[in-house]
């Protein structure tokens, strides 16, 4: 069982993990603290985003000799795969580390393994320390590696009936300042930006961060969905981010796309047709709302055909925050996922 010291550094570590400024993706934000057996820290490290040292190799580099018999607390499985950077189970054998101790078991099966080349190694092994505090803390990441698909947050700004533009279709702008700077925090916490090719063609958005209070160190994909052309002028394809087309209307088409291209959290902000798609598609884990107080009575309403017949067919959203942004209301709900869902 964990100790009180092994607890603490496990909360240091989360915190590490959660240092402001790291790239979302595509690896998962993981911290590490290195302890002796008095508790004392003797090193730490958190990852800095990919193709940097992993979060155990950090801390390792930080104790030097004096990891040899320590323990090593870490809030995500050491990975025992090769990609840019060695295994860091490995690096902790040879380290000559004598008990790890992680919260989260690695959901991604290329990387998942470490807890067995550690034990296989004659190491002690604790799994589950805080395993909540460090699933939250990776939430989209680990649904992403759970499911095979990126997590998709639907985000939409309407008038309090429901509206996302006027009957003679101006939308700009529904709501205030302060809720535009929120969307823009929200797609700085993402992999990709996604918009139909009908709103490129009506709107020619940048789908850019450009007002976000945290520190930035990769522009968002941006990305277009639809058969149409994107003109070469339109601002999608500025320079100032990546950008890509995915000639399809299948949303599943187009997040199996996205994922192997490592995309692991999309920002869905495309028009009701698009996002009716998603909806219909069962592929919307997460909805941010923002409310506006007008109404319009007429106009484009928010979802297009999401193909429910009946309100027994509803998807259902569990409601998990409601406060207020400048003069507007923004509201965030969460899909319920089945049993079947999680394993389909």
């Amino acid at each position: 069982m964990a100790t009180d010291a092994e607890r603490a550094a496990m909360r240091r570590a989360l915190a590490l993990a959660a240092t402001p400024g790291v790239p979302t993706g595509p690896n998962p934000r993981v911290g590490a603290v290195l302890v002796d057996s008095a508790g004392r820290v003797l090193g730490e490290g958190w990852h800095r985003g990919a193709g940097t040292s992993h979060a155990e190799v950090a801390a390792l580099q930080a104790a030097g000799s004096r990891a040899r018999g320590a323990t090593a607390v870490v809030t995500l499985e050491p990975c025992a795969h090769t990609g840019r950077t060695a295994p860091c189970a490995q690096a902790l054998v040879d380290a000559g580390v004598a008990r790890v101790v992680f919260a989260q078991a690695d959901p991604n099966p290329v990387a998942s393994g470490g807890a067995a080349v550690l034990a296989g190694a004659g190491l002690s092994v604790e799994a589950g320390l805080l395993a909540e505090e460090a699933q939250a803390l990776n939430h989209e990441w680990t649904f992403a590696m759970s499911h095979g698909r990126p997590f998709v947050t639907w985000k939409v700004a309407a008038t309090l009936d429901g509206r996302v533009a006027a009957a003679d279709g101006t939308s700009q702008w529904i709501t205030g300042p302060e809720a535009r700077a929120d969307v823009h925090a929200w797609r700085a916490r993402c992999d990709a930006v996604v918009v139909g090719t009908a709103t490129v063609l009506a709107d020619n958005p940048r789908l850019t961060v450009r007002d976000a209070s945290a520190p930035l160190v990769t522009q968002p994909l941006r990305v277009v969905i639809g058969h149409r052309d994107v003109p070469a002028e339109s601002r999608v394809r500025d320079g100032t981010a990546a950008f890509v087309q995915i000639r399809t209307h299948d949303p599943h088409e187009a997040l199996a796309h996205l994922y192997a291209d490592d995309v692991q959290h999309v920002y869905l902000e495309g028009g009701p047709t698009l996002a009716g798609a998603f909806v219909a598609a069962g592929t919307v884990d997460r909805l941010v709302a923002y409310y506006a107080g007008r109404l319009l009575g007429s106009g484009r309403p928010a979802l297009g055909d999401a193909g429910v017949a009946t309100l027994a067919d509803a998807p259902h959203l569990a409601i998990t925050d409601v406060r207020m942004v400048g003069p507007d209301v923004r509201l965030v709900a969460d899909r319920r996922v089945s049993t079947r869902q999680r394993q389909g």
